[in-house]
């Protein structure tokens, strides 16, 4: 009878436990206390002064891959040190096979989930929102993330911060530098931040966490992390980061001739508080941004392309304003650019942050006169107010002035979401209403909303939408990819983890992902898109494969031209094609990936092959191809389009990189060339030198030494801060 007694108690001590870790996914410690320092560490990479034996140190990861809820395999520990200035974070991450550890880049905004890696999520807001992703891998390569809304991140954000790392027989080891300036947080004399840890052992395709190992979420998931206690009375003195920058260049075009422009400009960074900053520029320019890729584009659609320019990329979730279906109502692209021309900015000042519960962002940009159109102002005013523990309810407003031009759209959005739904799951339900002006006039049928549910959990990931866009709707600081429907999706995906015995991770199954059009001011079927994968899955190993079984249907209106010899008659089509998606792991040397499409392409059918393949040579040297092939047969002719894509980049140190890219798109005939060095004298500041070549036109009788359009630039920004 004891002995039953006594094994109902355990069973019962262990259900507990697993519904523990099963809906908390917490450890024990979950708190985290930071060791204010009297003196500056040595920054070398070798945590091994007192104060770091003075430190707490915290251990206790746990899996979310491969085996959930298991210790991490590889003993790690952290622990943060302080001054008034500075956080310093310091990594021990032991290895008993230290020749297995994966570190093949060093440059910076590396790959990271090609290596092993340490991340560190800091919330300074605790909010359960919004906070910071710093990542590096043994190299001592650094790569950061601003997080927003605990499940998307903004990775082309550049924080001022540092990283050194070392390697021994007994793993590698890293200090972090992170000065308080870089983060926004509450002005309060005892602080309280959400913090976790992730670390990743590529080798063993093994992720592992300090809290919140739930396979729901991710780091990105701050009501997850755990606390960080223990920092007090830290100085927030120096209020102004100034940047200016000084350029001189030569430009070349076959139709212009050459000139050689010099330029000079500055931003000038304002802390207003501790959580809301004022970024003011002047003559701005971007000559040190990467080319765009141009991609082959066999649809009716445009290409929607992202924004590079580092002005208009920190805080840029403070300014979305999604409307689905690709559409968005402030799109940063627009500005300093005129009929298809760019325009300098003369002036302009974005002010984001938080206020108590008030997320904030403004914007307002000037640009200068280009042909017949006069100097145009650009304003976006973006607010969200949080409410709950993870919910907002908010607007915007977006007012471009010209004197060929004054549009306004108005804009009002809420939504719910939790990570607490049926105990552990996530749920979002969210909606959005807006309308667009003429001179704050209301127009005609210039009304947009949108309603949509999404639980994406790791078993079932489940999205239903519904959406309306009137055809007068016409944001100008947008982006349009489509107007005048009513849409509604429904996508449903499955995940489950099972013949794990056969290496399996977890299987890769849509029973449908539909998406239909309807004209709104007609009712009739614009177009329909489904996607139904019978079978997929990601291994053990890292391997991935998908086979998919995918529906379209479109109504042309008006001719399409394909080709300047090929054009798509009006009708309504139905297509059905056969996809085959493999990917080998790409934190191997030597990686791949390959699509191949076949089946019904409006009259004909096409035939794609899309291949990617990845080299990397050593720590300094990475080297990326990608190949795209389309073969489509019409009843009156065919059409072939190649597409190559070369990235190469050779890291000499963590600080001095160079890369190389160049493609060749024969449907647009355009070939480019973008070569960039890429010097951090000291963090914050930048040197950059580019050099860019263009050919148009038949590639057959291009002469490669003469390019149709040669730019190069050297370029200084250095950073001062008071």
């Amino acid at each position: 009878m004891i002995k039953n007694m006594k094994l109902i108690f355990s069973t019962f001590l262990l259900f507990l436990f697993g519904v523990q870790l099963l809906f908390a996914q917490h450890s024990e410690p979950s708190e985290m206390r930071a060791h204010r320092i009297q003196k500056k560490i040595k920054f070398d990479g070798v945590p091994d002064e007192p104060e770091w034996q003075q430190a707490v140190h915290i251990s206790n990861f746990t899996q979310r891959d491969l085996n959930f809820g298991e210790p991490i395999t590889e003993h790690t520990e952290t622990a943060i040190l302080y001054d008034e200035n500075t956080m310093y974070i310091g990594v021990w991450c032991y290895q008993k096979d230290v020749s297995t550890i994966v570190a093949k880049n060093m440059n910076q905004d590396f790959h990271y989930r090609s290596d092993d890696n340490f991340q560190i999520m800091i919330s300074p807001y605790n909010d359960n929102r919004n906070g910071y992703l710093f990542v590096i891998n043994p190299n001592g390569a650094r790569a950061d993330i601003q997080v927003y809304g605990g499940e998307d991140g903004n990775d082309d954000w550049n924080g001022v911060w540092d990283a050194k790392t070392t390697r021994t027989d007994k793993g590698w080891f890293a200090e972090i530098y992170i000065p308080f300036s870089t983060l926004q947080f509450k002005n309060d004399s005892i602080l309280q931040w959400a913090i976790n840890f992730e670390r990743d052992i590529v080798s063993k395709n093994e992720q592992s966490l300090w809290q919140g190992w739930s396979r729901d979420n991710t780091i990105y998931a701050v009501s997850k992390a755990g606390q960080l206690t223990g920092i007090t009375n830290i100085a927030y003195a120096k209020k102004f980061e100034f940047k200016p920058y000084a350029l001189a260049g030569f430009s070349y075009n076959e139709n212009d001739g050459k000139s050689y422009p010099v330029k000079a400009g500055a931003n000038l960074n304002i802390s207003l508080s501790p959580t809301l900053k004022l970024n003011l520029t002047s003559f701005t320019d971007f000559a040190q941004v990467e080319a765009d890729r141009i991609p082959v584009n066999l649809s009716r659609f445009g290409v929607y392309y992202p924004e590079k320019r580092q002005f208009f990329l920190e805080g840029y979730d403070m300014f979305n304003f999604y409307l689905g279906d690709r559409n968005n109502v402030f799109y940063s692209r627009q500005i300093a650019v005129e009929n298809g021309k760019q325009v300098p900015i003369i002036a302009g000042a974005r002010m984001f942050g938080k206020v108590g519960k008030s997320n904030i962002g403004f914007l307002n940009i000037q640009e200068g006169k280009v042909d017949t159109v006069s100097s145009t102002n650009n304003t976006v005013f973006r607010y969200k107010h949080d409410l709950g523990k993870q919910s907002y309810i908010g607007g915007i407003f977006t007012n471009k002035i010209n004197n060929t031009t004054s549009n306004q759209v108005f804009g009002l959005d809420a939504a719910y979401e939790t990570s607490e739904f049926l105990k552990d799951k996530n749920l979002v339900v969210s909606g959005s209403f807006s309308t667009s002006t003429e001179s704050f006039k209301a127009q005609e049928n210039a009304i947009t909303y949108r309603l949509y549910v999404d639980y994406p959990n790791d078993l079932i990931d489940n999205y239903m939408s519904i959406a309306t866009m009137q055809k007068g709707f016409n944001p100008e600081l947008g982006y349009m990819r489509r107007t005048d429907y009513d849409s509604y999706i429904w996508s449903f995906r499955l995940t489950p983890r099972v013949f794990e015995n056969f290496g399996v991770k977890r299987l890769l199954l849509k029973p449908w992902s539909a998406i239909l059009y309807n004209t709104h001011s007609t009712g009739e079927m614009e177009s329909f898109h489904n996607e139904t994968r019978p079978l997929g899955a990601i291994f053990k190993s890292g391997e991935r494969f998908e086979f998919n079984l995918i529906q379209n249907f479109d109504r042309l209106d008006r001719p399409f031209e394909l080709t300047d010899e090929i054009t798509v008659p009006v009708g309504k089509y139905w297509m059905y094609n056969y996809e085959i998606q493999l990917e080998s792991y790409n934190a191997r040397r030597v990686w791949a990936e390959i699509l191949y499409n076949w089946g019904g392409f409006y009259t004909g059918s096409i035939r794609t092959f899309e291949s990617v393949l990845g080299v990397n040579v050593n720590k300094h040297l990475n080297i990326n191809g990608e190949y795209s092939l389309n073969r489509v047969v019409f009843p009156d002719g065919k059409v072939t389009t190649n597409e190559i894509a070369m990235y190469l980049n050779y890291a000499f140190t963590t600080k001095i990189n160079l890369s190389l890219f160049s493609q060749y798109n024969d449907l647009d005939e355009v070939m480019i060339y973008n070569f960039r060095v890429h010097w951090i004298p000291k963090v914050g500041s930048d040197f950059y030198f580019v050099y860019n070549m263009g050919y148009e036109g038949n590639m057959k009788q291009i002469e490669i030494l003469k390019p149709q359009t040669t730019d190069a630039a050297m370029k200084l920004v250095y950073r001062f801060i008071f």
